[in-house]
């Protein structure tokens, strides 16, 4: 099959600096870019040396494209992708699908009616180390699961503190930027979410946009046949001195991974049971966003399938809403 042609939509951090790379590592070409500023566009193209650059997002979808990378504002995600999807386009469409159950399930739907690959641009469910700890698990290693909790608190760049702070932008705040990461590695490790808790708040003083910061949720996850099983997550965009970190505890023994969370990863994989505690080795050299372009490359031609697919992105963003749903009734919410 030849390599994959792409068009951008959006001229954002993430596209610049990790999938532009990741796409032509994969053996893809990317013919362009469409922002809604015609500079961002132009700046975006000029320095990574694409032919075209638009505001417009008919002009793009017109282009000999195969695919097209969503990485807008989290509010344009359902409208862009689903016109790219009319047009016959595969869609990696960054995290979250949509701002809505109803509009992330009707993406979901609608590429699987037009015969197309949809996937949510979720880095860390292709890591090798979350690959590792699912497969322990399902091997049984530690026994019965029955409790997780993820460590995912880290502080925000400068350059990332605009619109998702901002009180009044729809998509914005820590929820849903970080949050429902949780959920694209807690959902495929312990089966079905079912309750949420949660708790949000603004921390850091640089924060002029009003938006929560700081959220810790409890969520409550089913598999059927077993034990309920509770995982806990602490995420946060003003945490600068601490690494990122998993932990699932079953009842015959514990794994932890430090520095499991973030784009960039070294981690270290511990597993402890009764017979003592011993490291891991997992190969962590490959660019997650690589491995996730690569599996999206496969399933496009009909040989793999997304790291994370459409439908987990619908998942994640169940979690996610329920969350933020939770932390501003102060009551725990049911997920159907």
């Amino acid at each position: 099959m030849p390599a994959l042609k792409w068009g951008l939509i959006g001229a954002s951090d993430i596209a610049s600096t990790r999938v532009i790379g990741a796409i032509r590592a994969s053996g893809g070409d990317v013919v362009g870019v469409c922002s809604g500023s015609g500079a961002r566009a132009r700046e975006l193209a000029t320095s990574h040396g694409l032919p075209h650059a638009t505001t417009d997002l008919d002009e793009l979808l017109g282009w000999d494209i195969d695919a097209v990378y969503v990485s807008s504002t989290n509010a344009l995600h359902f409208e862009q992708a689903c016109r790219a999807l009319k047009a016959g386009k595969h869609v990696l469409c960054e995290k979250p699908l949509a701002l809505s159950v109803d509009d992330a399930t009707a993406m979901v739907d609608l590429a699987g009616q037009q015969g197309l690959v949809l996937a949510a641009n979720h880095h860390l469910p292709g890591s090798p180390l979350h690959a590792k700890v699912r497969e322990l698990v399902n091997a049984g290693t530690i026994g019965t699961v029955l409790s997780a909790k993820i460590a995912h608190a880290v502080l925000l760049p400068e350059r990332l503190r605009g619109w998702r702070l901002g009180q009044s932008t729809p998509g914005s705040g820590v929820i849903l930027d970080i949050t429902c990461h949780d959920a694209s590695v807690l959902n495929p490790l312990l089966g079905t979410p079912r309750a949420v808790s949660a708790v949000a708040v603004q921390q850091a003083d640089w924060n002029a946009g009003g938006q929560e910061d700081s959220a810790m949720t409890v969520i409550e996850y089913q598999r059927p046949g077993q034990r309920p099983v509770l995982a806990q997550t602490h995420d946060s965009f003003t945490v600068g001195y601490a690494k990122t970190s998993l932990e699932v505890h079953g009842t015959e023994g514990t794994i932890q991974v430090v520095d499991a969370m973030t784009q960039e990863t070294e981690g270290q994989l511990v597993l402890t049971t009764a017979s003592g505690s011993q490291t891991i080795d997992v190969d962590c050299s490959e660019d997650l966003y690589v491995i996730g372009l690569r599996a999206f490359v496969s399933a496009v031609e009909g040989t793999g399938v997304p790291a994370a697919s459409g439908r987990d992105g619908l998942m994640a963003l169940k979690v996610a809403l329920a969350a933020q749903e939770s932390a501003h009734s102060g009551r725990t919410v049911h997920i159907n």
